[in-house]
């Protein structure tokens, strides 16, 4: 039975993906941060525990439970992450270091520790989760933006270096996917955005602030969690996965864009979204 180490699956992609996993046949450690969510995974019948990408202790000893139990590792898929809100001129340095401390630091960490045992046994594969906004850039969302480019050219320098090795890196590129993301980018927003003294007050009040509070996953091209999932598992299946895979309507279509438009016509075009 192949296996797979998942982080991040207290809610929305990475639960998603641990579910559809396991019903295919699959052994899934399905990882949270949180004892609660651990608890929950386990009442679903999975196998999980506690796993802080920014503690590599944790990371550590996840792997060695992993190696005691099947003394092999077929994949990783590093999901875990967060967003953080905010025009670039009002998120704090100290913030923008907490985006990355998860979001690329951590992702760095469980692959280099993953990398180890792939190394060693001669196989396996990397799932790197990154967004459409590793492609182009959204407003107020530059610190999200910043962290996703960055797990772009760790993946694709990573490609290059590990041709012919008999392990893949694949980057998954995902658009608007109905989760828990915004709920949680707003504690976010509110917690570390000076939102009262900003240049940007009125439109944090009357746009960005309302689009996170609400509840209704109405952006177009929006998909649910599983689409994510069903192309890990289409990753898993594979014997030689592609090195990129985009997820959504929107992740086509602005991908697209990038490609063809000038700088100056893309910033148009996404001023407008």
């Amino acid at each position: 039975m192949k296996n797979i180490l998942i982080t991040g699956c207290s809610t929305g992609i990475g639960l998603e993906t641990a579910k559809l996993l396991h019903n295919n046949g699959y052994k899934v450690y399905a990882t949270a941060r949180k004892k609660k969510d651990v608890e929950h995974l386990q009442n679903l019948g999975l196998i999980s525990f506690k796993l802080n990408v920014t503690k590599p202790k944790d990371i550590s000893k996840a792997l060695e439970n992993i190696l005691k139990e099947d003394g092999e590792l077929h994949a990783v898929f590093n999901n875990a992450g967060f967003g953080q809100p905010g025009a670039v001129e009002d998120v704090d340095t100290k913030i923008l270091k907490k985006q990355f401390e998860t979001n690329v630091f951590g992702l760095h960490e469980v692959t280099l520790q993953c990398m180890k045992i792939f190394r060693a046994q001669g196989y396996g594969k990397i799932i790197q989760h990154s967004s459409v906004l590793g492609i182009i850039s959204l407003k107020f969302r530059g610190a999200y933006n910043a962290s996703k480019y960055a797990i772009e050219g760790l993946a694709d320098t990573m490609r290059q270096e590990l041709s012919g090795s008999n392990i893949s890196v694949s980057t998954i590129n995902t658009g608007p996917v109905i989760s828990r993301f915004r709920a949680n980018a707003l504690l976010k927003f509110e917690k570390n955005i000076d939102i009262e003294n900003s240049f940007f007050t009125p439109t944090y009040k009357n746009e960005l602030q309302t689009r996170l509070q609400s509840e209704k996953n109405d952006a177009p091209f929006t998909l649910p969690a599983s689409s994510v999932a069903n192309v890990v598992l289409k990753i898993m299946n594979s014997s030689n996965p592609k090195p990129r895979y985009y997820v959504t309507g929107a992740t086509h279509l602005l991908g697209f864009f990038k490609r063809v438009l000038s700088t100056s016509l893309m910033d148009k075009l996404l001023n407008r979204i």
